[in-house]
C-alpha cells in the first residue's frame, strides 16, 4: 500500500511539473514576441485601423451615408474630401472607416464562431478517439470536397443573402479544417507521459483536458485560426462584391469595390482604396499569425 501511495504522489508531482513546464513556455513565447519587431509593427498597424474604426464617429468628416450628385467620383486630395468620392459623392474616407467596422466583422466574427466549435468537435475527436474521432472526422471530411470560395459562395446563395448568412456560410467553411487541426494536436498530445500520469493518478477526462490538454492544443489551434482571418476577409468581401454579403447603402469594402469598379478608368486611385484596406488588413493579420508560429515553435 506504500508504495502504491508512493506511485501515485510521484504521478502527481509529474503532472504539477508538466503544468509549470507549460507556464514557462507561455513566459517564454512573450518573450520571443516582444522580440519579434515584424510582428510588433504589424500589429501596432492593426491596432490603428481597429482604433480609427472604433472611433470612426469622431474621426469622420463627413456623413457615410450623404450623398450628392455634384460631388460624383472628386479624385484624391479634393477640397474637404482627402480621399475623394464615391460614385454618389458620398466622403471615401468616412466610407472606409465605418467599412472597416463591417469588414472586420465579417471577417473576424465566422473565425471566431468556427474556433469555438470546430475547436472544441477537434479536442473531443482527439481525446476520446474510437468511434467518436471516426464519426467526426467522417463528417469532416465531406466539407473538403468542395473548394472553399465554392462552398462559401453555395451556402450564402442558398440562405440568402445579408450580413448574418454571410457569417454563418464563412464559419461552415472554416469549421471543419480547425476540427482537422485541432483533432491532429490533440491525439499527438494524448499520448504524452503526463497526460497518462494524470490520468494513472485517477484524475477525471474532463480534468484531465481542462488541466493539461487545452493548455497545449488552445495555442496551436488559436495560431491556425488567426491565419484564417486574411481569408475569412478576402471571402467575405468576395461574397459582398458578388452581392451575396452586405448590401447597399451599406459601408463595406467589399461592396465598395463593387460599387466603384465602372469608375476604374475615370478615378483610379479612389477605385482602389477598398481593396488597399482589404489588402493591408490581410497581411498585418498574416505577419501576426506568422509571428505567433515562429513564437510558439518549440524548435526554434
Amino acid at each position: 500500500m506504500t508504495g502504491i501511495s508512493a506511485t501515485k504522489t510521484d504521478l502527481a508531482v509529474l503532472a504539477r511539473q508538466a503544468a509549470s513546464h507549460s507556464q514557462g513556455y507561455w513566459q517564454t513565447v512573450a518573450r520571443r514576441l516582444a522580440r519579434d519587431k515584424t510582428t510588433i509593427v504589424f500589429g501596432a498597424v492593426l491596432l490603428l485601423m481597429f482604433a480609427a474604426m472604433v472611433f470612426a464617429p469622431l474621426l469622420a468628416p463627413h456623413d457615410p451615408y450623404q450623398a450628392s450628385m455634384l460631388l460624383r467620383l472628386k479624385p484624391v486630395g479634393f477640397e474637404h474630401y482627402p480621399l475623394g468620392t464615391d460614385e454618389l459623392g458620398r466622403d471615401m474616407l468616412t466610407r472606409l472607416l465605418y467599412g472597416g467596422r463591417l469588414s472586420w466583422a465579417l471577417g473576424i466574427t465566422p473565425v471566431v464562431i468556427a474556433f469555438m466549435i470546430g475547436g472544441l468537435l477537434g479536442v473531443v475527436a482527439g481525446f476520446a478517439g474510437g468511434w467518436v474521432n471516426m464519426t467526426i472526422m467522417r463528417v469532416t471530411d465531406v466539407f473538403f470536397a468542395f473548394p472553399s470560395v465554392l462552398l462559401a459562395v453555395a451556402i450564402s446563395g442558398t440562405l440568402g443573402g445579408g450580413i448574418s448568412n454571410a457569417i454563418l456560410s464563412l464559419a461552415l467553411v472554416f469549421i471543419p479544417p480547425i476540427i482537422r487541426v485541432a483533432e491532429s494536436v490533440t491525439t499527438s498530445v494524448r499520448e504524452l507521459d503526463y497526460i497518462e500520469a494524470a490520468r494513472a493518478s485517477g484524475a477525471g477526462s474532463l480534468t484531465i483536458v481542462r488541466m493539461h490538454v487545452l493548455p497545449n492544443v488552445l495555442g496551436p489551434i488559436f495560431v491556425y485560426t488567426t491565419s484564417l482571418i486574411s481569408v475569412s476577409m478576402i471571402l467575405a468581401a468576395g461574397l459582398s462584391f458578388l452581392g451575396l454579403g452586405t448590401k447597399p447603402p451599406e459601408p463595406e469594402w467589399g461592396l465598395m469595390l463593387n460599387t466603384l469598379r465602372d469608375a476604374i478608368y475615370t478615378q483610379p486611385l479612389v477605385t482602389m482604396l477598398p481593396g488597399f484596406c482589404i489588402f493591408l488588413t490581410s497581411i498585418c493579420f498574416n505577419m501576426v499569425s506568422d509571428g505567433l508560429r515562429a513564437a510558439m515553435d518549440v524548435r526554434a
